[in-house]
């Protein structure tokens, strides 16, 4: 193969595993704030889980109070009841009395309903804060797993760019123009692979005569269609089939 092909071609690789990298790099602040609004979320969760048993509970502190209410206007009553002189004050105080205790059977069932409610939303509360817990866990291993995936990513980006700058000392001038040329027009892809006579990145047939040549590797050939520089893989050579006779 030509030096500067074969050059052309590990730089094209270096150039792309830089190319991955520093978009995953860049990808970092959007993966920090998943894991803070998968956090959040937890949080609000367990926020609003609490929010709903204090509004229980509060709600149950008003009905006792309403219950005193009426429990004190029933024993108000019932003392007016030993007092009356008529019947028909009796049948009034009576009245009274009836009301007091439909309000107090009223509210004390509604005091039943809060209580078996309290119970669910405990409950709620306890699952959302073992979530969050696990939630937290999750994302403080999700943290830790994600800085060293950039400290990894860095040193790639640092190994990667002594690597290139190696290589790229050693490629012929004109040869690195035409690469850095092509690779700044084609979105960073200055090299592409030749199969089947066509360029496997723009799609375009390539004259025969010209393919021919890429078969060889022996020389800088570019498309003619989008220019990249164009090289051969030759198809591995079948495996042998059994041991020759003895």
């Amino acid at each position: 193969m030509h030096p500067d092909l074969d050059r052309a071609i590990a730089l094209q690789k270096l150039d792309t595993a830089a190319h991955d990298a520093q978009r995953q790099l860049a990808d970092e602040p959007e993966r920090t704030r998943a894991l803070d609004a998968r956090l959040e979320t937890a949080k609000q969760q367990l926020a609003d889980a609490k929010e709903r048993l204090a509004a229980n509970q509060s709600a149950r502190r008003e009905i006792e109070k309403e219950v005193a209410v009426h429990q004190g206007r029933l024993s108000k009553f019932r003392e007016q009841a030993m007092a009356v002189k008529t019947n028909q004050e009796y049948h009034a105080i009576q009245k009274e009395i009836g009301f007091a205790q439909g309000e107090i059977k009223t509210h004390e069932d509604h005091i039943l309903e809060r209580m078996l409610e309290a119970d669910e939303l405990t409950a709620a509360s306890k699952r959302a804060e073992k979530a969050l817990a696990d939630e937290q866990k999750a994302v403080d291993a999700e943290r830790k797993a994600l800085a060293a995936e950039l400290a990894a990513l860095r040193a790639s980006v640092d190994r990667i760019a002594h690597e290139r700058a190696a290589l790229v000392a050693q490629m012929d001038r004109q040869v690195m123009a035409i690469y850095d040329l092509v690779a700044n027009r084609r979105h960073g892809i200055a090299v592409a692979e030749a199969r089947d006579g066509i360029c496997t990145i723009c799609h375009v047939r390539l004259r025969p005569q010209v393919f021919n040549t890429i078969r060889r590797n022996d020389a800088i050939i570019q498309c003619d269609s989008c220019q990249r520089i164009l090289y051969f893989v030759p198809a591995a050579a079948p495996d042998s089939v059994g041991q020759p006779a003895q």
